[in-house]
């Protein structure tokens, strides 16, 4: 198949994916972020007032994807209301956290590119601020959650939360956000790369003089394993922080958890990783949306690397999306589940629809088609 095929096989499922949502979104009631699927409708994480939780950029986000694609105004409207929604976290400190990136780069940042927006715009210079002030700067790392205990904590999903630095120094024209962007990439590359490229979740560092205390296993199988996910966060994390500061040694940690990846993904049948490379092999838990970030990660290499690399990371993701088609995605009208049998963490929330899954999905076909807005 010729790359032509593959933008004329993305844009035919983006339609489809497009008119399913436009369903979706006509039955959603707007008080609430979707999160998952349950009896066949969107619901929230946990509550409907959950207006804080990590994962509620990613419906805004969706919205903006489908703007772009089908030219509907009733994404824009819709993805306006729920940035209005994020503003009660926005303006309630207890409630921010270190994914403010997930949570405003998609909602308010995607509608200030689009839309030139000062209020969105405003919005997310806030919510990089925030991230800004979490940094440690005699450990020179971003701490990760809140609350006692683990004031030393970071996490490799912070890779994907950077990029709300490099926009607010880019907008504010103040080099601060990108130099506290770069010392935790740094950390991050120097302590959650395993040599044989694989990826720790949560790292402990000493809050003093920022050494490394342990690893803990997070949401992966176990200390040591290779949960999927956080190996997709870190292909798609370090190469958006070498397109915005062409580090190359960004680039190179990228491919090398990126050959890692596709290594173990030699094994998968279905095209669609599990939870955790390292685990056992029953339980099967598979997990869609580690696939589809991963994929977006790969798309974002093969922009980048000579004519004779692209091939790996191109025949990488087409592979991927296309397991994530045939295998796990319900475009029926009768459910507002689409990518199904993601996975939360190792043993929980496993094979259920995430709302990340689709986002990733969608933006990665985008990808292919070459009509996307990078947003990160």
């Amino acid at each position: 198949m010729n790359w032509q095929d593959n933008i004329e096989w993305a844009n035919s499922l983006l339609e489809r994916i497009e008119a399913k949502y436009s369903k979706i979104v006509e039955r959603t009631k707007v008080d609430f972020f979707p999160y998952t699927v349950k009896d066949n409708h969107m619901v929230a994480y946990e509550s409907d007032d959950n207006y804080d939780w990590w994962t509620n950029g990613f419906y805004p986000g969706i919205l903006w994807e489908l703007h772009l694609q089908s030219g509907k105004t009733k994404y824009q409207a819709l993805a306006e209301h729920y940035e209005e929604l994020l503003d009660r976290p926005l303006h309630s400190y207890e409630g921010l956290h270190h994914d403010v990136g997930f949570m405003w780069l998609t909602s308010a940042v995607a509608s200030y590119r689009i839309t030139g927006n000062k209020q969105s715009k405003n919005r997310g210079l806030l919510a990089a601020s925030v991230l800004a002030s979490r940094y440690n700067i005699e450990g020179n790392f971003i701490r990760a959650w809140n609350g006692d205990g683990n004031t030393g904590w970071a996490i490799i999903d912070s890779m994907m939360n950077l990029p709300i630095l490099y926009w607010a120094s880019e907008e504010t024209k103040d080099p601060r956000f990108t130099y506290i962007a770069k010392r935790h990439a740094d950390k991050v590359m120097e302590n959650f790369i395993r040599e044989d490229g694989s990826v720790r979740h949560i790292v402990s560092f000493d809050i003093k003089d920022g050494h490394m205390i342990e690893e803990f296993g997070g949401q992966g199988y176990s200390v040591g394993s290779a949960w999927t996910r956080g190996q997709a966060w870190a292909i798609y994390g370090f190469v958006l922080n070498y397109l915005h500061t062409k580090d190359e040694r960004y680039l190179m940690t990228s491919k090398k958890v990126a050959h890692f990846f596709l290594t173990n993904m030699t094994v998968e049948e279905d095209g669609v990783p599990p939870c955790d490379f390292r685990s056992p092999k029953e339980p099967i838990y598979k997990d869609t949306t580690a696939g589809a970030i991963a994929a977006c990660g790969l798309l974002e290499i093969s922009m980048v690397v000579p004519e004779y690399e692209k091939g790996i990371y191109l025949e990488g993701a087409i592979r991927i999306l296309k397991g994530i088609e045939t295998n796990f995605c319900n475009l029926s009208f009768d459910t507002d589940s689409l990518v199904e049998y993601g996975t939360e963490r190792y043993g929980k929330g496993t094979n259920i629809p995430i709302i990340y899954g689709d986002y990733y999905f969608i933006e990665a076909l985008m990808k292919i088609k070459g009509n996307d807005i990078l947003f990160w």
